[in-house]
């Protein structure tokens, strides 16, 4: 039984030694790589002029302060449906609104106060402008963050060649250091990469106006599409890759 015993040991020790043995001569070598950084840098025209209208009420019930924003962003969003603009909601929210009483030393309840803002842009700044005009003096409606900003429709291809760019530099750099080995980038086998975008353009001028105050806010307007404040700049793109070539 030992005798046994032992040779099956044998055995497995023998198959064991030539399984490693023939797993090195089966063993492929690992390829010998280089990993190089490729840069883009670009830019693309501003396509879009956008502002936000916001609804403020206040209000001491919250149905009557709800009632009362809601109905003026009805007014709002049926005109901005004959422009050629497009809109979403970026604010809605209502609150107890308190503020600090010195005399009394405490705090004192407001109302209740409703928030709602739309974003509205458009490819035109005159149709931007005729939209501010047309709620200019109204009470309770606010203009803000007016700004220039390219779409994602024109961003997409510019960004796509701008990574494209990249990596062939990239590729590039992996050559000229291969070439002091008399070597040269072949296959890529692996990439990741990263992009910025620096797109917002704002007015120069402060932009935030009560839209009680309609020249006010039309000498902002001209002052800043005169003194190119929200033109004056395309959209920086920058685009940078971290890529893994095997060496020939």
């Amino acid at each position: 039984m030992k005798k046994s015993l032992i040779w099956a040991g044998s055995v497995i020790g023998a198959g064991a030694v030539l399984a490693l043995v023939f797993g090195a001569f089966n063993r492929t070598p690992l390829p010998r790589t280089i990993t190089v950084t490729g840069e883009c840098l670009t830019s693309v025209p501003k396509d879009r002029t956008a502002i936000t209208l916001r609804v403020t009420t206040l209000d001491k019930s919250a149905a009557v302060s709800m009632k009362q924003a809601t109905a003026k962003i009805a007014e709002i969003t049926s005109y901005l449906k004959t422009q050629d603009v497009k809109m979403q909601t970026t604010q809605f929210d209502s609150y107890e609104k308190t503020e600090w009483d010195r005399n009394a030393q405490k705090s004192i309840t407001l109302g209740i106060e409703t928030n709602i803002a739309i974003e509205v842009s458009s490819d035109s700044v005159d149709t931007i402008e005729k939209v501010l005009s047309q709620f200019a003096g109204q009470p309770d409606i606010y203009s803000e963050n007016l700004r220039m900003f390219t779409s994602s429709e024109a961003m997409k291809p510019v960004l796509e060649d701008c990574l494209g760019v990249a990596v062939e530099n990239a590729r590039a750099r992996a050559n000229a250091l291969a070439a002091g080995d008399k070597r040269h980038a072949g296959k890529m086998l692996d990439v990741s990469y990263g992009a910025n975008v620096g797109n917002v353009q704002r007015p120069t001028a402060n932009f935030l106006r009560s839209s009680a105050k309609m020249a006010v806010m039309e000498s902002a307007m001209d002052s800043a599409i005169a003194t190119g404040g929200i033109v004056s700049k395309d959209t920086e793109v920058s685009v940078s890759v971290s890529a893994v070539f095997e060496i020939k």
